[in-house]
């Protein structure tokens, strides 16, 4: 019983001195390396001064040397810009189901809401507060136009506003391409509620009324 623990001490004595002798040797070899990328530096400094020569400071001469350019601000605004006008691009191919009212006036309102919309729209219910003339305007000039105005009109709270696309009297075959792009287009825009076409005083085949989403909704 008395020797068990004798021959345990021993054992661990003789395991701690092995460990701190391979401790030593490796910090030994850590630092016969230091010293050796030490006399290699120097060595090297040493060829390096001797290919080099003797190096003269240069005097100041006054110059200044200016920053570098920054380079130029990335345009994020235009990339959100354009990627809203993708957002809102509309087709001239859109289908005629949108046609609510076969009437004469070609009138339009979005799902959900009720006949006396259009019916107020035309009796000029709401006050016209802007307006758009497209007279002039090529078919893609005319779509650019249409998108910026209505995109502005809303950013402006405005309710109820004119767009004049004119009869196509002056157009080739005389046939009014506008008239019918533009009710085309207006029905796919998101903030359009509904439209209509004026009454003969107020320009009647040749404008169309347009009844835009603000706070809420009309009942």
């Amino acid at each position: 019983m008395s020797g068990k623990p004798v021959r345990t001490g021993l054992a661990g004595l003789k395991a701690l001195q092995r460990e701190l002798q391979e401790r030593r040797a490796a910090a030994e070899a850590a630092e016969r390396e230091a010293r050796r990328r030490a006399a290699e530096a120097r060595r090297a400094a040493a060829e390096f001064r001797s290919l080099v020569g003797e190096v003269v400071q240069l005097k100041p001469d006054g110059r200044v040397d200016p920053a570098p350019a920054s380079p130029p601000p990335l345009p994020y605004k235009r990339w959100e810009d354009d990627s809203e006008v993708l957002r809102e691009s509309v087709s001239d191919e859109y289908g005629a189901d949108w046609l609510i009212e076969t009437d004469d006036t070609l009138s339009y309102r979005r799902s959900g809401l009720g006949q006396d919309v259009v019916r107020k729209l035309r009796r000029g219910q709401w006050t016209v507060q802007s307006q758009l003339d497209l007279h002039g305007y090529r078919v893609e000039e005319a779509r650019e136009a249409l998108g910026e105005f209505l995109r502005a009109c809303v950013k402006q709270e405005m309710r109820c506003v004119r767009i004049i696309h004119g009869k196509g009297l002056g157009s080739k075959n005389r046939t009014p391409i506008l008239k019918e792009k533009v009710r085309r287009w207006l029905v796919q825009k998101e903030e359009v509620l509904a439209f209509v076409e004026a009454r003969p005083t107020d320009g009647g085949a040749g404008v169309v009324l347009v009844l835009l989403h603000h706070a809420a909704r009309p009942a």
